[in-house]
C-alpha cells in the first residue's frame, strides 16, 4: 500500500477553521439557548417580561472573523445585455458601450474629414482587431473576469452629460466614469480597478489610430505625444517605434496621448507627479478594405485609481490657451519657431481683419515679404552687374585654361586665377544667391505653418478646397504655373561666368522644382508661386533701370600655321 502522507500545517489549520465554523452555525440550528441571561450573544424570542426588555437593549456582539470577510467581499454587479449611450455636446457626439465600457464613436461636430463626412476620431476599422478606445491595460495582473469584455452596469448623470460604469464578479471590481461638460472641449475622466479589496494599477488606452483616417498617408500623420517637463520638450513617437512590441515611458508629463495633424486626444494629469505611457503599433484594415497598414496607439495611466481631464478637439493655439496653458505645447513650430509663429500670427491676423481668405492672406503676407527683402535682391544684382563687367578678364581666363581637363593640375592654377580676380575686383561670385537662400527659412516656415495650423485645413481659395492638401483636380494649376514662373525667372536672373552649358543644365531645375511641389500642399505652392511673380516683377524693373553691361568679347581662334 502506498505510504499515507502527513497532512501539512496550513491543511490542519485549515480543517480546524472549517470545524469550528461548522461548530458555530450549526449549533445555532441544534442547541436553542435559554432566552432569560442578559448577557447572551443574542437576545431570545420577544417577550413581554422586565427581563426579555432589557435583553433587547445591548448592541449586538461584532459578527465573527468569516462573516466580517464575508460582508466584505463585493456582490455581483452587471448588465443583462449590451447597450450603447450617446452623450451629446455642443463640440461632441460621443457613443459609448457598455460591454468593456468603452467607446465606439467620437465626433468632432464642428469638423468634417476629407470625404466631407461627420469627423470621426476613433478607427472604424479597427474595432474588430484591437480594443476599442478606453478600454483598460494591465501591466503585470490579470484579473479573473477581462473588464473589457464584460456587460457593465450603466448609470446616466440626470444632465446626460455624464456617465458611470460599474463591474463586479464577486470579487474584482472595475469602475470608469466619463464627465463632459456643454461647452467644453475637456473632459473628466476616472478609472478604479480592485481585486480581492487591492486596487489593480492599470492604464487608459486608445488603440488602432486617432484622428482623421481619410487624408493621404494617414499612418505618417499620426502618432504618439508626450511633453516632458524634465526636459521642456515634446515627444513625437510614430508606430516604427513600437514596431517590435509596446514600448513603455514613464515621467513627469504635462500631457500624454495621440495626435495627428491637427487633432489630439491627450490625458492631463491631475496632481500627479509621474505619469506611465505605453506606446502600441497595431495593424488594422485600411479604409478602402485592400489590406492592412500599422496604427499607433497609447495606454497612459499606472495606478489602481486613475484621474484625468482629458482634451480631445483641434490644435488650435487660441482655444488650447483657454482650455489649458499646457496644451499650447501641442503646437511644436520647430527649429524656425522664431520665423514661423510670427509668420502664423500675420496670416491669422490679415486673414482676419483684411482678406477674410486664408489663400489672398498668404498672397498679401508674401508681397509685403518680398518687398522687405527688395534690397538684398538690390546687392544681389549689384554683384551680378560687376560680374558682368568682369566678363572680359574672366573669358581671357578660360580661353587661357580652354583645353585643359578637370582632372589636370593646371585646372587648380585656373581656379585661383579666377579666386584671385574676385578678391582684387571686391566680387562674391555667390551674391547673386542671396535672394534664393534668403527664401529658404520663409519656405520651411509656410510649410511648418501649413503643417501644424488647424486655421489652414479646409480653407478654400478660387478653385483650390484646401488649401493644407494638395489640388483635387486632374491637373494641378498651381505647380504648372510656377514652373513657368521659374523658367521665367532664371531667363531674366543675370548669370555672369556661367559656362553657356552650365546654364543649359539649370534649365531643368524648374521642371525638379514643380514635380516637389506638385505633391505639396496648394497653399505652400502659392506662396512660392506668389513670390516668383513679385520677383518677376523686382527684376524686370531692375533689369530695365540697370545700365547694360560690357559684352564679353569673343576669344578670337588661333591663326594655322601654313
Amino acid at each position: 500500500m502506498p505510504e499515507k502522507k502527513e497532512m501539512t500545517m496550513e491543511t490542519r489549520l485549515l480543517l480546524a477553521f472549517l470545524l469550528m465554523g461548522l461548530v458555530l452555525f450549526g449549533t445555532q440550528y441544534f442547541y436553542k439557548p435559554a432566552p432569560a441571561p442578559q448577557n447572551a450573544s443574542k437576545p431570545g424570542p420577544a417577550k413581554t417580561t422586565e427581563v426579555a426588555k432589557q435583553a433587547e437593549k445591548p448592541a449586538p456582539p461584532p459578527p465573527s472573523p468569516i462573516r466580517a470577510k464575508a460582508a466584505e467581499m463585493p456582490g455581483q454587479v452587471h448588465a443583462d445585455q449590451e447597450e450603447t449611450f450617446t452623450i451629446d455636446t455642443d463640440y461632441y457626439r460621443v457613443t459609448f458601450s457598455n460591454r468593456g465600457a468603452v467607446v465606439r464613436s467620437w465626433i468632432l461636430k464642428a469638423f468634417k474629414d476629407h470625404k466631407n463626412q461627420p469627423l470621426d476620431l476613433a478607427n472604424q476599422a479597427s474595432l474588430a482587431k484591437v480594443p476599442p478606445p478606453f478600454s483598460l491595460a494591465f501591466k503585470n495582473q490579470q484579473l479573473p473576469v477581462d473588464p473589457n469584455t464584460a456587460l457593465f452596469k450603466m448609470e446616466h448623470t440626470p444632465d446626460k452629460l455624464g456617465v458611470n460604469f460599474e463591474f463586479s464578479d464577486g470579487r474584482s471590481v472595475t469602475k470608469k466614469s466619463f464627465k463632459f461638460s456643454k461647452s467644453s472641449y475637456l473632459i473628466a475622466i476616472t478609472t478604479q480597478v480592485s481585486d480581492d479589496g487591492v486596487l489593480v494599477p492599470h492604464s487608459i488606452e486608445w488603440r488602432g489610430g486617432f484622428g482623421d483616417e481619410t487624408v493621404v498617408n494617414a499612418t505618417a500623420e499620426q502618432k504618439a505625444v508626450y511633453y516632458d517637463l524634465a526636459n521642456s520638450k515634446l515627444q513625437e513617437k510614430d508606430p516604427k517605434e513600437a514596431k517590435n512590441g509596446p514600448v513603455a515611458t514613464s515621467g513627469s508629463y504635462s500631457f500624454a496621448g495621440l495626435e495627428d495633424k491637427y487633432f489630439a486626444g491627450v490625458f492631463l494629469p491631475e496632481g500627479k507627479s509621474s505619469v506611465e505611457m505605453t506606446i502600441f503599433a497595431d495593424s488594422v484594415p485600411k479604409q478602402d478594405n485592400s489590406g492592412e497598414e500599422q496604427r499607433v496607439g497609447a495606454a497612459v495611466g499606472g495606478d489602481g485609481v486613475n484621474a484625468f481631464s482629458f482634451f480631445v478637439g483641434p490644435k488650435d493655439t487660441d482655444l488650447l490657451s483657454r482650455v489649458n496653458p499646457k496644451l499650447t505645447q501641442l503646437v511644436d513650430w520647430g527649429w524656425f519657431e522664431v520665423l514661423a509663429k510670427p509668420l502664423f500670427l500675420a496670416l491669422n491676423w490679415t486673414a482676419d481683419h483684411f482678406t477674410h481668405n486664408w489663400g489672398w492672406a498668404i498672397i498679401l503676407v508674401t508681397i509685403v515679404i518680398n518687398l522687405i527683402l527688395f534690397p538684398l535682391r538690390l546687392t544681389s544684382l549689384k554683384s551680378s552687374r560687376k560680374m558682368q563687367r568682369l566678363q572680359p578678364q574672366i573669358a581671357a581666363i578660360n580661353a587661357k585654361y580652354k583645353n585643359i581637363g578637370l582632372r589636370d593640375p593646371k585646372k587648380a592654377e585656373q581656379n585661383q586665377e579666377m579666386m584671385d580676380l574676385y578678391k582684387r575686383e571686391g566680387v562674391n561670385p555667390m551674391g547673386g544667391c542671396v535672394p534664393m537662400l534668403i527664401q529658404l527659412p520663409f519656405l520651411y516656415a509656410f510649410y511648418k505653418v501649413l503643417s501644424i495650423s488647424i486655421e489652414m485645413r479646409g480653407a478654400e481659395w478660387l478653385w483650390v478646397h484646401d488649401l493644407s492638401q494638395p489640388e483635387t483636380i486632374a491637373i494641378r494649376i498651381l505647380p504648372i504655373i510656377l514652373i513657368v514662373t521659374q523658367f521665367l525667372t532664371q531667363k531674366m536672373t543675370p548669370q555672369p561666368g556661367v559656362d553657356p552649358s552650365q546654364q543649359k543644365m539649370m534649365m531643368i531645375m524648374p521642371l525638379f522644382l514643380g514635380y516637389i511641389f506638385y505633391f505639396l500642399s496648394s497653399g505652400l505652392v502659392l506662396y512660392y508661386l506668389t513670390g516668383n511673380l513679385v520677383g518677376i516683377l523686382q527684376q524686370w524693373l531692375m533689369n530695365r533701370g540697370a545700365s547694360p553691361a560690357p559684352a564679353a568679347p569673343v576669344p578670337v581662334a588661333p591663326k594655322k600655321k601654313r
